[in-house]
């Protein structure tokens, strides 16, 4: 009883997924990992229940739920905490001045440092956008940015959860569950409340950053989501999906799931207590009581024991929980980057070198992923560069290539190349002298040039590319320029 706070995750109606054009921006200029799904809803929850002996059931129970489609964790879980108290004490005039408030602000932008007055306290938070560095605080400041209030409340990040209080009890698989993530494996996070359970696997989910987790995960999964059946079936292997519940009729329902964590609340106790053996083939009855990971996962890499160590000594030295958190954050960071970097390198490889973007010609294409020619590159440009963790960092890249991660990561860079390449082939033709090239070619390959500079055109106006204005006109006028060089049979035509 008490009050709770959580978040959900929830599917959205079928058919409705048209996205709305700022997420479309938003999406361009953000993180990946913070991108909004058209498919998915967040909710964030406040809870309250306490003994009501004038209510026939004895007890006063609701929530308040803020639904959005970005996934700030961090503010709307503060900003529910305030509104919700508001509510409980002064009910609905106080929803009333909390809408007025957030129909005052200002979208979101990545970049900009947000000013949001709620219920008589001023809220400030940055949004994070593409170009921060990842381990720095951005130092990058949009031209555009509004005035800087004096805030009641500066939020550190909109998105980031306490990573060390979090894991502290199975502190020595942090490792291996972060292989269990890159590699989309299916996994469940048992807990004692919704609270719990929802800041863990927003932890999970937070290892693998920068890179986006593409397969669904649900915060707080209940036996009233719409997908318990396809979750929960036995008749097929389970999703590769993360899924954080309470209810012990999942202890039994979710048996056959390959990947287990159990986590019990937070202890204050030394790190060498609470780090949890990992429990090869226990039985899932010992799951209502005994915290730790289950699996039978073999890790591709050997375990990282210096970090261990230093974390164990902050441990002991009382450090802050806020620089153990840093220390955990910056060590996943460091061991997926380590993992990307090759992977970022061979897309690099993959483009078509500047010089043969002709503004004569089609734009060239991005070469196929090609997974032996990327596993050949590993020898002389693989982690080993970055990280000293030894171990089959071939199998791990194999069986990340079978991933919803894997996809969402190459489907990412492709689109963000395809848009470059466009980007400079479009200059190319803006800086071309296209009126001496067509003296000397027939019509047919003229008229060819003129309808791809009108796609080009087309393309400026429906896309997301990032050129100004002044290319669109001056490709519009080197477009006329060449349309008039033209007989004026043609020109008719083509007017």
């Amino acid at each position: 009883m008490g009050d709770t706070q959580f978040h959900f995750r929830i599917r959205q109606c079928p058919g409705r997924k048209v996205p709305h054009p700022y997420y479309v921006t938003y999406n361009r200029e953000c993180p990946a990992a913070l991108q909004t799904d058209n498919g998915y809803y967040y909710g964030y929850v406040y809870f309250r229940q306490i003994k009501d002996r004038t209510i026939r059931r004895g007890y006063f129970q609701k929530s308040i739920v803020i639904i959005s489609k970005l996934p700030f964790v961090s503010l709307f879980n503060y900003l529910v905490g305030i509104i919700a108290p508001q509510f409980f004490e002064n009910g609905l005039p106080s929803l009333e001045a909390v809408c007025h408030n957030i129909d005052q602000w200002t979208a979101p932008v990545p970049g900009d440092t947000l000013n949001l007055p709620v219920v008589g306290s001023l809220i400030q938070v940055r949004i994070p956008c593409r170009s921060d560095k990842v381990i720095a605080m951005p130092a990058q400041v949009r031209s555009q940015e509004p005035e800087l209030l004096p805030a009641n409340t500066i939020l550190p990040s909109v998105h980031e959860v306490d990573l060390f209080s979090i894991f502290q009890p199975v502190l020595g698989h942090v490792q291996l569950l972060w292989e269990l993530v890159l590699t989309g494996e299916p996994l469940v996070v048992m807990t004692a409340s919704p609270t719990l359970s929802a800041k863990t696997v927003q932890s999970l989910v937070h290892m693998i950053w920068p890179l986006k987790y593409c397969s669904d995960y649900r915060p707080y999964f209940t036996i009233h989501d719409s997908e318990f059946r396809e979750y929960t079936t036995k008749t097929q292997a389970p999703p590769g999906v993360i899924l954080g519940v309470t209810n012990p009729f999942f202890v039994k329902t979710l048996q056959h799931w390959p990947h287990v964590v159990r986590i019990g609340e937070m202890q204050e106790e030394r790190l060498s207590r609470t780090l949890v053996r990992l429990k090869k083939g226990s039985t899932m009855k010992a799951l209502e009581c005994s915290p730790g990971v289950y699996t039978r996962y073999k890790p591709f890499l050997s375990k990282d024991k210096a970090i261990l160590k230093k974390l164990q000594k902050g441990v002991t030295s009382k450090r802050p929980l806020e620089v153990q958190t840093a220390l955990l954050k910056r060590y996943l960071l460091e061991l997926t980057q380590s993992f990307m970097i090759p992977l970022e390198r061979y897309i690099g490889s993959l483009m078509p070198l500047q010089r043969n973007i002709s503004p004569h010609k089609a734009v060239p294409c991005l070469k196929s992923f090609d997974v032996e020619g990327f596993i050949k590159t590993l020898e002389h440009s693989g982690p080993q560069l970055t990280s000293g963790l030894k171990g089959n960092w071939v199998g791990l890249y194999r069986k990340f290539f079978h991933t919803s991660n894997f996809e969402g990561w190459l489907k990412y860079r492709q689109q963000e190349v395809n848009q470059k390449l466009q980007a400079l082939h479009i200059e190319a033709m803006c800086q071309a002298d296209l009126l001496t090239w067509i003296q000397d070619k027939k019509e047919v390959e003229v008229v060819d040039l003129v309808l791809r500079m009108r796609e080009k055109l087309t393309y400026l106006q429906n896309s997301d590319v990032p050129l100004s204005q002044d290319v669109a006109t001056k490709l519009r006028n080197n477009l006329e320029d060449v349309i008039t060089a033209l007989p004026s049979d043609l020109q008719s035509v083509l007017l």
